[in-house]
């Protein structure tokens, strides 16, 4: 299996990485999310999809936030705590009013998903990946006689 995901550099020269103070939790969590998407601003072609990746080390949240990426536009993380959260930060990164192309009209998020994974308990990584609008991707899949199906609605 095969995913490909374009993105353009100005969305990429916005992600946001943080090691938090294991102390902040949640609450750290979300106020970090907030702050790299009010930081981006119009930087990255608003509105936004964005990918948050909590956990493992500091290359790892990069990757989980990144995969968020991928998960189908407004579909909740499984985790009922998690989809909460996604809940309140779509809501909270839209007050922001950013707007299309960073003008304030509009919204500034189409949506967030979080991906979250174990981490030590001396550290709280977090990472922000930021995609402009035009998300897309595609996935191929080989089959072993060697048959490509497409699957371009992911």
């Amino acid at each position: 299996e095969i995913v490909a995901m374009p993105k353009g550099g100005g969305s990429t020269n916005v992600a946001a990485h943080r090691m938090l103070k294991p102390g902040l939790g949640i609450k750290g969590v979300k106020q970090f999310v907030v702050e790299a998407v009010a930081k981006a601003g119009s930087l990255g072609c608003p509105p936004y999809f964005v990918g948050v990746g909590v956990g493992g080390g500091e290359d790892l949240c990069m990757l989980l936030a990144k995969k968020a990426l991928l998960r189908p536009f407004k579909v909740r993380n499984s985790d009922p705590n998690v989809a909460a959260m996604e809940a309140e930060l779509y809501e909270k990164l839209n007050q922001l009013e950013i707007g299309a192309m960073g003008l304030g009209e509009g919204p500034s998020v189409m949506d967030i998903h979080i991906e979250m994974a174990a981490r030590h308990p001396a550290s709280l990584p977090v990472g922000v990946v930021i995609s402009c609008w035009a998300l897309r991707h595609a996935k191929a899949t080989i089959g072993f006689d060697g048959l490509v199906d497409i699957d371009t609605s992911v």
